[in-house]
């Protein structure tokens, strides 16, 4: 069995607002985890606009989706968050009157006093590609995501995909798989420029193969691939030996299992109040775009403004017998010290 962390906060997501409310529950003295079902810290952000410029951040003309996570994460260094990257919050459930267990999907297990759901719209899921029966193989020989990179030493590794998570896990995974190819439908990749001239040089020196088509068909049985059908870019199936499939084909939002938390939800939205953006369960909160109040806007901004009273009301489940005292960080040394400015 996992062994339990305990923690005064578990933050499900590590998009922005997820990450701001690090910054105010830190500055509360509060210990913060964070759990997110992507491979990076940014959610949304990051993910699906990195370069993409935002211009209603406060103080920022123009910031793109990457550059505010780095900012946000450069904030909250001081207070050293744990992140648990690839991971999906599964079950909650209460195991006494003022705390809370959370288990992941891979089986991690927390205890904390307070829960925050910073999900955005959900949390993201991958997108299947149209492959009849991959369902068979998923688990086993087909992977959505990469959790850890050792289950994949000496595989016959087969990326489908021609994203920045395409290019990233090849470029990860070649230098440890027995073979390596990555198929993309065209020869024009959405991936960083940099990432792609590796992944062409690893091609010129023979170090992998690069095919140009689309997956039609897996060749196996009892869940293990042996081989996969493509039409190249000829018009033509060729047959390809594999035991691995990783499809790369993006990602969707879903609220997937927050839904079964025993939260009151309002089309697929949980309700807050909005003095303490607290739900209707005790110690669980909810910020950002997940949440519903009367005159909700879905800006990050809100959500750093939410996190903000969210935390107080934290403080007073994390500490019952600690003063909560109302201080700035232009004029609070205490405060000062804690952000390091001080040194």
């Amino acid at each position: 069995m996992s062994k339990t962390i305990e923690t005064d906060v578990v933050i499900i997501g590590a998009g922005p607002c997820g990450l701001f409310a690090v910054f105010e529950l830190g500055l509360l003295d509060l210990k913060c985890h964070l759990i997110d079902i992507l491979d990076r810290p940014g959610g949304q952000c990051a993910e699906l606009y990195p370069e993409k410029p935002i211009y209603d951040i406060p103080a920022y003309p123009e910031i793109s989706g990457q550059d505010l996570t780095d900012k946000l994460m450069e904030q909250i260094k001081p207070f050293n968050p744990e992140f648990h990257f690839q991971q999906m919050a599964e079950k909650l459930e209460r195991i006494d009157d003022d705390k809370w267990r959370l288990t992941t999907d891979i089986g991690t297990i927390f205890e904390a006093k307070c829960i925050v759901i910073a999900a955005g719209g959900g949390s993201f899921m991958p997108k299947k590609p149209p492959i009849p029966e991959i369902e068979d193989y998923e688990g086993t020989s087909v992977f959505y995501a990469v959790r850890e990179m050792k289950k994949f030493e000496g595989k016959n590794i087969l990326i489908v995909g021609g994203g920045d998570s395409a290019l990233d896990w090849t470029l990860n995974l070649q230098p440890i798989a027995n073979s390596l190819r990555l198929v993309h439908r065209r020869d024009n990749f959405r991936a960083a420029p940099d990432s792609v001239n590796k992944m062409r040089e690893l091609v010129d020196t023979k170090k992998m193969n690069l095919t140009i088509g689309q997956v039609k068909k897996l060749i196996g049985s009892n869940g293990r691939l042996e081989a996969v059908e493509i039409l190249n870019s000829k018009k033509q199936i060729e047959a390809i030996e594999c035991d691995t499939l990783l499809p790369f084909f993006g990602l969707t939002m879903k609220l997937g299992p927050i839904a079964d938390f025993g939260l009151n939800l309002d089309n697929n939205l949980i309700p807050v109040d909005t003095e303490k953006f607290e739900t209707s369960s005790k110690g669980i909160f909810a910020i950002g775009d997940i949440n519903y109040y009367p005159g909700k806007l879905k800006l990050i901004l809100s959500g750093f403004h939410e996190a903000a009273l969210m935390s107080r009301q934290a403080f007073r489940y994390c500490k019952p017998d600690a003063k909560l005292r109302f201080e700035y960080t232009t004029s609070s040394s205490s405060l000062q010290d804690k952000l390091g400015v001080n040194d």
